[in-house]
């Protein structure tokens, strides 16, 4: 049966407010406010540890139909700072389920709010671009709530990576027959992205975020992984070190989100913060090497700052801009042309999502395989 629930406050830092239900852990909480367009796959958004420090808004309207199960997740827990959230469901019907959505919000301790019009919040959002929030079920007070958005920390600048990152290394075995090696550099990795990686005979060594470029390469990698993750891909000069050290020795390099992110500092490219970003499960990129357009999942607010036209000279060679976004041709993806070395904005692994951009994997065991004839030659 659904519990009752007692009032909630959402407070923007603009001041525009919503009132509703409190939904999950009754409580505080603030973050960055941002809006994913995915009509499923809401558990594995939660567990997505790219959205640390983001309050999550669904512009779907019905939430949580299909419970919770041990099977969907995409890491150790909730990682959303708040979940808000229009209609959620009373009572959850799916044969995997295992508990109500709003027990596992409650037993993680994510607070969130229901009952509002998410229509209303993200063309607000979508207007006047992603801010920090604040969400209460404890506080009736709008300009004190508000108050306290003000003095909370903004993504702008935010160090995050390494707050998700596993602490110790592990490995993902391959299925089947092994092939190749992978260093997985871990800041903010999805399960589903060494499992695809597994199923194409990918041993995979997920290490933390801090590891230096020395202890990567020491695991004698047939290639390395630069995952997605939160913050600012500013301030994250350790990973940077890590894909340099890479690129300098030629060892096959592929990145997503913020791994891609990551492979544009390390050439030189500069990053920014996107207005209000792009999060969902339909978005439409161009991959320009086939001119083929894809239906994507993303979950990121900054991107790569490199010139859309042309080849671009980089201390390791020449690169080019691989893919663009076809709703505001943001960068989304990087292509080293003289050392071996890609990366795309958006999750290929795509846990929930199109299966449009899997063969990206394919394309990184090629990488590793031409690496190894010409090792062998």
């Amino acid at each position: 049966m659904s519990r009752r629930r007692g009032p909630a406050l959402l407070v923007l830092e603009d001041g525009r407010t919503f009132r509703g239900e409190a939904y999950g852990h009754v409580g505080e909480t603030f973050g960055e406010a941002v809006f994913s367009t995915g009509m499923t796959g809401y558990q594995e958004t939660l567990t997505d540890p790219s959205y640390h420090k983001q309050v999550v808004v669904m512009t779907a309207p019905h939430i949580g139909n299909t419970g919770v199960n041990d099977e969907d997740p995409e890491s150790r827990k909730i990682w959303v700072a708040g979940y808000v959230v229009r209609d959620p469901a009373r009572i959850p019907s799916n044969w995997r389920s295992r508990k109500p959505l709003e027990d596992q919000l409650d037993e993680d301790g994510v607070v969130g709010i229901s009952g509002i019009d998410t229509r209303a919040l993200t063309r607000h959002l979508r207007d006047s671009g992603a801010m920090r929030v604040g969400v209460s079920s404890v506080e009736t007070d709008p300009e004190a709530l508000r108050a306290r958005v003000l003095a909370s920390p903004s993504m702008l600048g935010a160090d995050l990576a390494k707050e998700v990152s596993t602490p110790e290394p592990y490995v993902v075995p391959a299925i089947g027959e092994k092939k190749f090696t992978v260093v997985a550099v871990d800041l903010g990795i999805k399960s589903m992205t060494p499992h695809r990686m597994a199923q194409r005979g990918i041993e995979v060594h997920v290490v933390p975020a801090t590891s230096t470029a020395a202890e990567v390469l020491a695991r004698d990698p047939d290639g390395v992984f630069l995952s997605n993750g939160p913050g600012d891909p500013g301030v994250a000069d350790y990973a940077v070190e890590i894909a340099q050290g890479v690129l300098v020795e030629r060892v096959p390099l592929f990145g997503i989100c913020f791994g891609n992110q990551i492979l544009g500092r390390a050439l030189g490219f500069g990053t920014y913060k996107l207005r209000f970003g792009h999060r969902g499960i339909n978005q439409p990129v161009m991959d320009r090497t086939t001119g083929k357009v894809e239906i994507t999942a993303h979950n990121h607010g900054f991107a790569v700052d490199a010139p859309r036209d042309g080849i671009a000279d980089t201390p390791y060679g020449r690169a080019e801009v691989s893919h663009v976004c076809l709703n505001d041709d943001v960068v989304e993806g990087v292509r080293c042309l003289d050392t071996p070395a890609f990366s795309v904005q958006y999750h290929p692994e795509a846990a929930a999502g199109p299966h449009d951009a899997g063969y990206l994997f394919d394309r990184f065991t090629e990488l590793m395989s031409t690496r190894s004839v010409h090792a062998t030659s």
